[in-house]
C-alpha cells in the first residue's frame, strides 16, 4: 500500500530533528522533496529514498 504525500502534509519522521521536533512540513515534493521542521523552522532537501524510508506516519490534524 502506498500514501501519497502532498504540499502542505504533516509528516511524522522516526529521527527527531535536534531541535527536538519530530513533525515535518512537506514543501515539494517529486524526485526531492523539500521538508521544513514544525519546531524551527529549518528546511532539507531530501531525495525521495530516503525520506520514504525515514517517514513513520502522516499525520491528520482534526479541522
Amino acid at each position: 500500500m502506498s500514501v501519497e504525500f502532498r504540499v502542505g502534509d504533516i509528516v511524522r519522521m522516526k529521527k527527531a530533528h535536534p531541535c527536538g521536533s519530530d513533525r515535518w512540513e512537506v514543501l515539494r515534493t517529486g524526485v526531492d522533496y523539500r521538508i521544513r521542521c514544525t519546531g524551527c523552522a529549518r528546511t532539507v532537501l531530501l531525495p525521495r529514498p530516503k525520506f520514504l524510508k525515514g517517514v513513520r506516519v502522516k499525520v491528520t490534524l482534526p479541522d
